[in-house]
């Protein structure tokens, strides 16, 4: 069973930074893509940021294209999202998610393996 656990939330002033961290266990790490997603009170959670197994191909939403960046260490089972500049809109729930042989996909229902969740808050 693949368990995925998320760090690095918190309270950062807008423009500020965080990093976030997912580690995985349990699994093949090196064999999947992986994705963020990020869901917001009273929305529906969308996707964020995903790259491909050996992170040669990253993707990003268009709101946070340019300001956040998506990373893998294969190495030590981690991915991680880097958010600067961030904005009060970016407050929300944020989710690492597993997609096994997958090449990397914006779409939950790809993803087989997913996160508790870390809370990032961004005030204005």
């Amino acid at each position: 069973q693949v368990m995925l656990v998320e760090s690095g939330g918190g309270l950062v002033q807008a423009g500020g930074s965080l990093r976030l961290s997912c580690a995985a266990s349990g699994g093949p790490f090196s064999s999947y893509a992986m994705g963020w997603f990020r869901q917001a009170p009273g929305k529906e959670r969308e996707f964020v940021s995903a790259i491909t197994w050996n992170g040669g191909s990253t993707y990003y939403a268009d709101s946070v294209k340019g300001r956040f960046t998506i990373s893998r260490d294969n190495a030590k089972n981690t991915v991680d999202l880097q958010m600067d500049g961030l904005k009060p809109e970016d407050t929300a729930d944020y989710f690492c998610a597993a997609d096994p042989g997958g090449p990397g996909s914006t779409w939950l229902v790809d993803y087989d393996y997913w996160g508790q969740g870390t809370q990032v808050t961004v005030s204005s």
